[in-house]
C-alpha cells in the first residue's frame, strides 16, 4: 500500500516541451479539434499624417464625425474597403497614445506608445494613425500595356490604352494616371508624347483637344491634370501659380485655391534624420561641360546666380527596410526636378531609380537582402519575397531599378462648378457639388513589386 502512495507521488521531469492544448473550434455547427490560433505577425507600420483641423477635401464631412475606419478609407481610396475592414477585424490599426510629455517618448526612441482603436473611433485633431503596410498590397498584373510610338494618329488599340489611363472627366478638366516612361511633352523629333497623344485620342467630341496645366518628369508616374477649354486653361493656371495668394471677392474660390496640393510617393535610398520637415532650398540650374547637357543643383548662398525658391514637405512613412524607405512628399512650388535634388542633396538620400541625381550613392548601394532593426521592438525585419513575383521589372531588388516616383494624390478647386458660379448659370443645382476635387492613383507596377517585398514582416 506505501508503495502505491509513494507511486503515485513520483513526478518525473522531462526536457522535452509539453504538448500544446488543444482548443475546440465550432464553425458551421461542426466541431473541430486543434492548435490554438497563431497571433498575427506583426509588420511593418504604416504612419498616416495628422488628422487635420479643417474639413477633408472632396468630402461634405464634418470633422468632429468622422470616424476612424472612414478616415483610413479616405486617405486610401485606391484600397478595398474589405481590406481595410479586415485590418481592423485583426486588430492591427493603432493610433499615439494623446497628452503625452516628450521626455518620455526621447527616451522611448521619438516613438509614442500605440494603442488598439476600434473603426467605429470618432478622429480628434492631430490624433496619428499606423496601419500595416500591408494594407496597400495589390496583385501585380502580368500584363504590361505597349505604349503607344511613333505616330500622330494612334490606331484602335492605342486610343483604348490612353483612355484606359483617364480617371476622371467633366466638361472643365481631364485628369490622368500617367505610366512610367513616357513623356509630358515632346518636341519636334518625339511624337508619342502625351500631349499630342492626348490631342489626337482624348478629345472625347471637342474641336481640340486637352492642354496640359503642369508637367510630369519622363520617367516618374501618377496624376496628370489637363485642361479641356481655354476658360478652364486661365483659371487652372492662375491657381498652380498663385495657390497661396489667392485674392477674389469669392472667398469659396479663395479657400478652394488655398487647400490646392500634390502629394507624391517615393522610395529613397537611406532614411532622413528628421522623420518629417520642410526643405527651404533655392534651386538653379547649370550647365555640363559638354554645353549642352542642363543639370539642377542646390543655389549657393552667395546670391551670383540666378536661383529659384523651392519648398518641399515631407514625411518619412516607416523605417527603414533593405536600406530604402518610403516618405511622402509634398511640393509648395512647381520647379523642375524639385523633388529629385531636394531628396538627393538637401536629405541626402536619393530616389530609388534617379541615376541623374543619385549615381554616386546608387554605386555604392548594395541591393542584396539585409536585415534592419524595428525601432519600437528592436527585433530585426525579414524581407519578405513573394512566390512568383518576378523582381526584375524595375523593382527595388532589380539589376537596373526604375525611377520610384509617383504622384499619388491631387486637391484642386472643381473648376466646372465655379466656372458656372462665375458665368452665373445653375447656381443652385451646382451648391450640392463639392468645392474641392480629390484624385488618388494606384502605382505602376514596378512601385507595386517594390512595395509588396518592402511589406516585410518581424523575425
Amino acid at each position: 500500500m506505501w508503495r502505491r502512495v509513494f507511486r503515485q507521488r513520483v513526478r518525473y521531469y522531462s526536457r522535452v516541451s509539453p504538448e500544446p492544448a488543444h482548443v475546440v473550434r465550432v464553425f458551421n455547427n461542426v466541431t473541430r479539434l486543434g492548435h490554438p490560433k497563431e497571433a498575427p505577425k506583426p509588420r511593418q507600420l504604416l504612419s498616416l499624417p495628422a488628422f487635420p483641423l479643417y474639413p477633408l477635401p472632396g468630402k461634405n464631412l464634418i470633422n468632429a464625425h468622422v470616424t476612424a475606419i472612414s478616415w483610413i478609407k479616405y486617405y486610401f481610396d485606391e484600397v478595398p474597403a474589405s481590406v481595410i475592414e479586415s485590418h481592423f477585424n485583426k486588430g492591427l490599426v493603432q493610433m499615439e497614445f494623446p497628452d503625452l510629455d516628450d521626455s518620455s517618448t526621447e527616451k522611448k526612441g521619438g516613438i509614442k506608445p500605440l494603442r488598439k482603436i476600434n473603426p467605429n473611433e470618432i478622429m480628434k485633431a492631430r490624433d496619428r494613425v499606423y496601419i500595416p503596410v500591408s494594407v496597400a498590397e495589390s496583385r501585380i498584373s502580368k500584363r504590361f500595356d505597349t505604349i503607344p510610338s511613333g505616330t500622330l494618329n494612334p490606331n484602335a488599340d492605342e486610343i483604348k490604352y490612353l483612355q484606359r489611363l483617364v480617371i476622371y472627366k467633366d466638361s472643365a478638366i481631364l485628369v490622368i494616371n500617367k505610366p512610367p516612361r513616357l513623356p509630358v511633352k515632346g518636341n519636334l523629333p518625339l511624337h508619342n508624347s502625351m500631349d499630342a497623344l492626348a490631342a489626337a485620342a482624348l478629345s472625347y467630341g471637342y474641336d481640340e483637344g486637352p492642354k496640359l496645366v503642369h508637367r510630369l518628369d519622363r520617367e516618374s508616374s501618377g496624376l496628370l491634370l489637363m485642361g479641356r477649354t481655354e476658360e478652364s486653361m486661365s483659371h487652372l493656371h492662375w491657381v498652380f501659380d498663385y495657390r497661396r495668394k489667392a485674392n477674389s471677392s469669392y472667398k469659396a474660390w479663395n479657400d478652394a485655391c488655398k487647400a490646392t496640393s500634390q502629394r507624391y510617393w517615393a522610395l529613397v535610398i537611406g532614411s532622413p534624420k528628421e522623420k518629417e520637415g520642410v526643405i527651404h532650398a533655392p534651386l538653379s540650374k547649370v550647365l555640363l561641360d559638354d554645353g549642352k547637357t542642363e543639370r539642377v543643383i542646390l543655389a549657393h548662398c552667395s546670391g551670383l546666380e540666378a536661383s529659384q525658391e523651392a519648398v518641399t514637405e515631407y514625411r518619412v512613412l516607416g523605417p527603414m527596410i533593405n536600406g530604402c524607405s518610403w516618405i511622402e512628399l509634398c511640393p509648395h512650388t512647381s520647379r523642375k526636378h524639385q523633388l529629385r535634388v531636394h531628396c538627393a542633396e538637401a536629405l541626402g538620400t536619393p530616389i530609388v531609380g534617379d541615376y541623374k541625381y543619385g549615381w554616386f550613392v546608387h554605386r555604392r548601394w548594395k541591393q542584396m537582402p539585409r536585415v534592419d532593426i524595428e525601432p519600437k521592438s528592436g527585433k530585426p525585419y525579414k524581407l519578405r519575397r513573394p512566390e512568383g513575383l518576378d523582381v526584375q521589372k524595375g523593382s527595388v531588388l532589380s539589376k537596373v531599378p526604375l525611377l520610384h516616383l509617383h504622384c499619388r494624390e491631387l486637391v484642386l478647386p472643381n473648376i466646372e462648378k465655379f466656372l458656372q458660379i462665375l458665368n452665373q448659370k445653375d447656381a443652385v443645382k451646382l451648391s450640392s457639388k463639392p468645392d474641392l476635387l480629390r484624385f488618388v492613383a494606384t502605382m505602376p507596377s514596378h512601385m507595386k513589386i517594390s512595395w509588396n517585398l518592402m511589406s516585410s514582416y518581424l523575425v
